[in-house]
């Protein structure tokens, strides 16, 4: 049996879950909504206030498919109820970040400055605070794509090894390289 599919999904104050004929998993609570199709082959039970996920066989492809299903099922309940807050830290000397509406403008040290269009789903916010590295905050209700969005924003400028300059995530620790000064000795 799997340990995450087996693991019942307790369903929150003010968050209603609904499965349709044709295995699809409708979520809705405070922060938004959220639809996911599941394969037929899983079952999804609602009873009161828990939901399980069973699938019918032993067979490799059921396995696998049973802890994913339940881990998305948990991501969108834990998602509509509390949600889901990404920050990342632009690192570098002259490195800004500000934005307009959905609109995040960056100076990342190129010659141009950048500009992201964030999903309307996603809520942005940037700090700027003397002493401290530029932040981007995100929050979102979707796992999926407050993730996709925080890794597309941190590729436009990925910490490097030797001076760790760069976009990267509040808490990362990044692996440092010695420069060529110390390899030579």
């Amino acid at each position: 049996m799997s340990r995450i599919g087996k693991l019942p999904i307790n369903i929150p104050a003010g968050v209603t879950v609904t499965v349709s004929k044709d295995n699809e998993v409708s979520v809705k609570g405070p922060k938004g909504a959220l639809t996911q199709a599941v394969d037929k082959d899983i079952i999804i039970n609602i009873e009161g206030e828990v939901i399980t996920v069973e699938r019918p066989s032993e067979q490799k492809r059921h396995k696998a498919l049973h802890g994913l299903y339940r881990s998305l099922i948990h991501n969108m309940v834990f998602g509509v109820s509390e949600g889901y807050k990404i920050v990342q830290e632009l690192i570098g000397v002259g490195y800004k970040a500000s934005h307009n509406g959905q609109m995040l403008e960056l100076s990342l040290g190129y010659s141009h400055g950048i500009f992201f269009e964030i999903p309307s789903e996603v809520k942005l916010q940037t700090i700027t605070e003397r002493g401290k590295p530029p932040t981007i905050i995100l929050e979102s209700h979707d796992k999926q794509l407050i993730g996709q969005v925080a890794a597309k924003i941190r590729s436009l400028r990925k910490p490097e090894p030797y001076k760790g300059k760069g976009i990267r995530f509040q808490g990362e620790v990044l692996r440092r390289k010695a420069g060529k000064a110390a390899a030579a000795k």
